[in-house]
């Protein structure tokens, strides 16, 4: 492998998704780490936190002497292969540490006593993240930002995907925004969606150019909080207003959210544990709300949904949940967005179905 510099390029990192090799440990990892990183640690976390005391109570010498007794022998053979697959399957990445420091520069080290020569990148994990925060507050602050808003259940997501600039914030979280909105598999970390966002909204500006399109959001999106600084400039923004049929809008949130969730939990869980893991789902999903839709609202909506999914189960059929969907629609979520709407500041752009909303935003996408 011909040899390659070191990197502070951190923009053609993250627009070109160079993959990344990170070395700190797996806690550190789970904190927060970069779309297209992946942890083949150096040291685990017993190790590390037992480094960190000698080095806190005897000094740097004697802590890089506790680390090499530590990750040495059939241990540091493990992870100089784990490493060597890494770079065998991404010829083209790099590898980091905490600040681009020891740990950066011992494992590749030891990966070029392996005979590769594979470079890191200068600053480090703390560098990454500093260039991530600056450049999404920049983005946030010179972008021109157009909000596609709408009543529950008129597919924004399903739209937004085919406007010219989207960024999917929704997607970045992995949930889809309300009560119902979990998916199958968890949401990132904060750290971890901050550095998607800034990612998403990098390559917004630099690949594609003009306004960026996103869905309207509260200021939590499941467990992941947009920052202060977009909340704002997304609340001042001008709106796109995306409006469907209730027949459409039932359509939509039962092939979504019933459907479709039936099926991920049937493909991660199996066919009897799926159903279960899904109709707690959807039972937990409405209870959530239960306070906001007050106590007989709630035994009327719960008394429809466990009917549906008795027929459901029975039957293979899902109209049955058409009931509960239409009631939850016109007599929560509908009063709500409306008194959302209501407040806003931004001007309307532009009002109708999926149809008139994209051939407005193809005709604009440069202004």
């Amino acid at each position: 492998m011909a040899s390659r510099p070191d990197t502070d390029d951190y923009l053609a990192l993250f627009l070109n998704d160079v993959p990344l090799l990170d070395v700190r440990a797996p806690v550190e990892f789970s904190r927060g780490s970069f779309p297209t990183a992946i942890n083949a640690p150096l040291m685990n976390d017993d190790e590390r936190h037992r480094v960190g005391i000698c080095y806190k109570e005897k000094g740097q010498d004697k802590a890089i002497e506790l680390g090499h007794q530590l990750v040495s022998g059939d241990i540091k053979a493990q992870r100089i292969e784990a490493w060597k697959r890494f770079v065998a399957q991404h010829p083209d990445g790099f590898l980091f540490c905490f600040r681009g420091g020891l740990r950066s520069r011992l494992t590749q080290q030891w990966i070029r006593d392996a005979g590769i020569n594979y470079p890191l990148v200068k600053g480090g994990y703390k560098a990454l993240r500093r260039f991530l925060i600056d450049s999404l507050e920049a983005r946030i602050e010179s972008g021109d930002f157009r909000i596609i808003s709408g009543r529950t259940g008129t597919g924004k997501t399903r739209v937004l995907k085919q406007l010219p600039n989207p960024v999917d914030l929704e997607g970045l979280a992995n949930h889809r925004g309300s009560s119902f909105g979990r998916q199958v598999t968890p949401q990132p970390s904060q750290i971890d969606f901050e550095n998607r966002l800034a990612v998403a909204m990098l390559k917004a500006c630099h690949r594609v150019g003009g306004p960026i399109y996103l869905e309207d959001e509260s200021r939590l999106v499941g467990r992941c909080a947009l920052p202060e600084s977009l909340r704002a400039r997304m609340a001042a923004s001008p709106l796109m207003i995306l409006e469907q049929p209730m027949e459409e809008r039932v359509a939509i949130i039962r092939e979504d959210y019933v459907e479709g969730m039936l099926a991920d939990y049937t493909k991660r869980d199996g066919r009897d544990a799926g159903w279960l893991n899904f109709r707690d789902y959807l039972l937990s999903a409405l209870d959530r709300i239960r306070k906001r839709l007050g106590g007989e609202r709630h035994r009327q909506l719960r008394a429809l949904m466990e009917q549906a999914l008795e027929q459901q189960q029975a039957e293979g059929t899902v109209e049955g949940h058409d009931a509960w969907i239409e009631a939850l629609l016109r007599d929560y979520y509908d009063p709500m967005y409306d008194y959302q709407l209501s407040q806003k500041e931004g001007r309307i752009l532009v009002r109708g179905g999926p149809r008139a909303l994209t051939d407005w935003a193809n005709a604009h996408s440069g202004t």
